[in-house]
């Protein structure tokens, strides 16, 4: 009988996963690298291969997918993640609560959630900052997320502020855009979604937004439920794009409590994640 999968990570422990990349081990040892990838992960997110497009990472999943971890986040599950995250917040997220309550005292009040899962920012910063009457929050996630975030409302809803899009272009004329941890799973760029539309946000939050000093590439994330493409873009590319659009940075911060490590591929650490305030320029 074989070994369950965290065991197996137990045993070796950290120093042994690396120790499993040394050159003369390799030809074993990615072997078994990528069986224990293909299995739930759940001490923490694990990341595997390197692969210069979306449509080739998705082609990776595809191939590393089972009946038990799926190679799509659209799935009933994920509409569970993060119940914990529903009334508090991460010391990464203080940066943007701070802006975000600067835009609502100065009248913004259109706010777009891209990739805001069931709501978790909209109910985990409601302890921090005052929601005025008027406010309007709309999410755009995968289906099955929105699913689980309408029938959350219903229940924890109680300002009936919040609402959900299946569009992203949702975001057009919107005061806002906000997006915490979810540029990474898309197939699109940021900049490639406003580029299409009419009304830019005047104002552009990002959060925990994995980020390379010199290189963009995608790798594969098991997230323990579903093995996804995960995109990490370079810090000049990411800001030449939105600056090219008429955008300017007000800020910039890193969250070095996350990181981000491919095994076999030294040169793709990421030591911090990152977050930007961007705002229109007229």
């Amino acid at each position: 009988m074989s070994s369950p999968p965290n065991t197996i990570r137990t045993l070796l422990g950290r120093g042994g996963l690396y120790l499993m990349e040394l050159p003369a081990l390799r030809p074993i040892s990615e072997r078994m690298r990528r069986n224990l990838f293909r299995r739930p992960y759940r001490v923490e997110n694990d990341y595997y291969g390197v692969y210069p497009t979306f449509a080739a990472a998705q082609e990776a999943a595809n191939a590393l997918s089972t009946a038990s971890i799926p190679a799509s986040y659209d799935t009933e599950a994920a509409g569970r993640l993060y119940r914990g995250h529903m009334r508090r917040i991460r010391a990464s997220d203080y940066p943007l609560v701070f802006w975000l309550g600067r835009l609502l005292a100065d009248g913004r009040r259109r706010v777009f959630d891209l990739g805001g899962h069931i709501g978790v920012s909209y109910y985990g910063f409601s302890d921090y900052l005052d929601y005025p009457s008027d406010l309007t929050w709309t999410i755009h996630d995968v289906p099955a997320v929105m699913a689980a975030g309408r029938k959350w409302a219903d229940g924890h809803d109680a300002r009936r502020q919040l609402s959900f899009t299946d569009d992203p272009a949702g975001a057009d004329g919107q005061d806002v855009l906000v997006s915490t941890g979810a540029l990474q799973y898309l197939e699109y760029t940021l900049p490639e979604l406003l580029q299409r539309l009419r009304a830019k946000p005047p104002h552009v939050l990002v959060n925990l937004t994995p980020m390379h000093p010199s290189r963009s590439f995608f790798t594969l994330q098991n997230l323990s439920i579903a093995i996804c493409p995960y995109r990490v873009m370079s810090v000049v590319e990411f800001t030449e794009g939105m600056q090219a659009l008429g955008y300017r940075v007000v800020d910039h911060w890193q969250s070095p409590e996350r990181h981000l490590r491919v095994p076999f591929e030294p040169g793709c650490t990421v030591d911090s994640y990152h977050g930007f305030h961007f705002e229109l320029q007229a």
